[in-house]
C-alpha cells in the first residue's frame, strides 16, 4: 500500500465521536499574513488556566516588544509579555472573551516605532537543567495554543515517579473551519521539529508521534519527510477524520491504543501531549528570543468577506482583525453569530470589542441563517448521544440529574470525566444544552469539594 494511500485512508482513531461538516476549503490554503500593527491593545491578566499575572508595569510607563510586563501569579501560570514599543495608557478592568471584566493593561503602540522585536535570546538549553528549562518556559509566556491556554511549562513537569515514554504532538485540529494549525505545520515545519528536538532534550521519550487528521495531506507530507533527516525517533501518524480526534485522550487511544483512566492524566499513561504551534513557539522563544506575543488566528465563517489564517499580535481588538479581513458581510452584528474558536467548542462573544488571547485559535462569524436557536423538547431516550460521546458517559443520565440538581450523583457517574466537546449537544434532536448544564454540574461540585478542603483545613 502507498504512502499517499494510507494518508487517504487512515485506520486510527477512537470509538464514537461524531463527524460534523470540515468547512476547512475556506482558509485550508490560505498562507499566513501578518496583521498590521494597530494603536492600541488591551492585554487581560487572565488570559490562560491558573492564576492571574502580577503587573511590573505602572500607568504611563514605556515598554518595549517583547518586553515581560507582568509575572506569572503562581506555578500554574506564566509571565506576559508587550506585544509592541508603546507606553502603558491604563490598568484596569476590561472585558475578556469569556465575558468577565478582568484586570487588563492598555498599551497604546508607538506610531513611530518599527516594532523590530529586539530580544535577548534566552541561555542556551543545552546548558540548562530540567528546572532551568521549566522555568525558561515559563517566562516565555507559552501557552497550549489548541485552545485550553493551559501553562506549557507544566505540563512539561513530569512529576517525581512518572515517566515520559511518549511525547505525542497534536496536529488534529479537528473543529471545523479552524486551519492554524494546519498552516503552522506547512509553513512552518522546521520549527516545530526544532521545538520537538529541544523538548525531547529534557524528557528523553522514547517514541515520538505527530498526530495529523488525514484531511492535511501536505502537513503530513512535509512533516514525515522532515522528520526522516532529523536524526530523532518521529513516527508522523495520519488519523481518521472525526471529532473530537485532537482531543489529548482521543489521540492516546487512537495511536497507543490505550485508554486514560478515569480521573488521570496523560502522563499516568507515560505520554505527554502537547499541541504543534506550542512546540513552534519552544522553537522561537530559544533561537530568536520572541516570547509568546502573537500567535496565528484562523479568521473565517461565511460571513467574513476574505477568510484568512493571520499572525495577530496578542491583544488586539477582534473589530480590527475581522477589519483586516475586509468585514462582516451582513449590514448588522444582530444578523450574524461571532465565536472565539470553532463552532463545536468556542465562545460565543457578544461584541468584537474583546482583545485577542493566548488561547483564540480562530474567530468565527457565520451568519443567522447558519446559527438557529432549537427549541428545546424532552429527552426521548434515543440514546444518539451515548453512541456520540468519545468518554463513554451517559449525557443523558447526566443532563437529567443536572435539571434536578443532584450533583452528588452527577460526579458519580463521571461528570468530570466530560471535557465538553459538544457532541451530545450536536446529535440531540430534542436540543438540549447538554454541555452547558454539565459546566454548571462541574463547576458546583468543584467549587463544593473547594469548601470541604476548606474546612479540613
Amino acid at each position: 500500500m502507498s504512502a499517499d494511500h494510507d494518508i487517504l485512508h487512515p485506520t486510527l482513531t477512537f470509538s464514537h465521536g461524531i463527524h460534523p461538516g470540515e468547512y476547512k476549503e475556506l482558509t485550508e490554503h490560505c498562507r499566513i499574513e501578518r496583521m498590521p500593527f494597530v494603536e492600541e491593545y488591551i492585554l487581560p491578566l487572565s488570559q490562560h488556566l491558573g492564576a492571574p499575572n502580577k503587573p511590573l508595569v505602572q500607568v504611563g510607563s514605556k515598554v518595549k516588544r517583547g518586553q515581560k510586563i507582568a509575572d506569572p501569579g503562581g506555578f500554574v501560570s506564566v509571565a506576559l509579555h508587550s506585544p509592541v514599543d508603546g507606553t502603558v495608557k491604563a490598568i484596569g478592568l476590561a472585558e475578556n472573551p469569556g465575558g468577565q471584566m478582568v484586570q487588563s493593561i492598555f498599551i497604546k503602540a508607538d506610531s513611530f516605532s518599527t516594532q523590530q522585536l529586539s530580544p535577548s535570546v534566552p541561555k542556551s538549553y543545552e546548558d540548562m537543567d530540567i528546572r532551568e528549562f521549566i522555568s525558561s518556559v515559563q517566562d516565555a509566556g507559552i501557552v497550549g495554543l489548541g485552545g485550553a491556554a493551559f501553562p506549557a511549562h507544566v505540563k512539561f513537569s513530569i512529576p517525581e515517579g512518572k515517566t515520559c515514554r511518549y511525547i505525542m504532538l497534536n496536529g488534529c485540529e479537528c473543529e471545523p473551519f479552524l486551519t492554524s494549525d494546519h498552516r503552522t505545520m506547512v509553513e512552518f515545519p522546521d520549527e516545530v521539529i526544532d521545538g520537538t528536538r529541544i523538548l525531547q532534550h529534557f524528557l528523553k521519550a522514547e517514541k515520538i508521534f505527530i498526530g495529523i487528521e488525514a484531511n492535511k495531506p501536505d502537513a503530513v507530507k512535509i512533516l514525515t519527510e522532515k522528520a526522516k533527516t532529523s536524526g530523532l525517533p518521529i513516527e508522523v501518524v495520519p488519523l481518521v477524520v472525526k471529532y473530537p480526534q485532537g482531543a489529548e485522550k482521543m489521540m492516546i487511544t487512537a495511536i497507543l491504543g490505550k485508554e486514560v483512566p478515569t480521573g488521570k492524566l496523560p502522563v499516568d499513561v507515560e505520554t505527554l501531549v502537547t499541541n504543534v504551534s506550542s512546540i513552534a513557539a519552544i522553537s522561537q522563544w530559544f533561537r530568536k528570543g520572541q516570547p509568546l506575543i502573537e500567535r496565528v488566528v484562523t479568521v473565517t465563517g461565511t460571513a467574513i468577506k476574505r477568510p484568512a489564517n493571520v499572525l495577530v499580535p496578542i491583544g488586539t481588538s477582534m473589530r480590527h482583525v475581522v477589519e483586516w479581513c475586509g468585514g462582516i458581510t451582513s449590514p448588522s452584528l444582530g444578523n450574524t453569530r461571532i465565536l472565539l474558536g470553532g463552532p463545536m467548542m468556542g465562545m460565543v462573544q457578544k461584541s468584537l470589542d474583546t482583545p485577542v488571547v493566548k488561547g483564540t485559535s480562530g474567530i468565527l462569524v457565520l451568519t443567522s441563517n447558519e446559527v438557529k436557536d432549537l427549541s428545546q423538547y424532552n429527552c426521548i431516550r434515543c440514546s444518539r448521544c451515548l453512541d456520540a460521546c468519545p468518554m463513554h458517559l451517559n449525557p443523558s443520565l447526566l443532563g437529567m440529574l443536572a435539571k434536578k440538581g443532584i450533583w452528588e450523583e452527577m460526579e458519580e457517574n463521571h461528570v468530570l470525566d466530560c471535557f465538553e466537546c459538544g457532541c451530545c449537544s450536536y446529535v440531540c434532536p430534542s436540543g438540549i444544552p447538554l454541555v452547558q448544564s454539565f459546566r454548571v454540574g462541574k463547576s458546583i461540585i468543584r467549587e463544593q469539594k473547594a469548601k470541604q478542603k476548606d474546612k479540613k483545613n
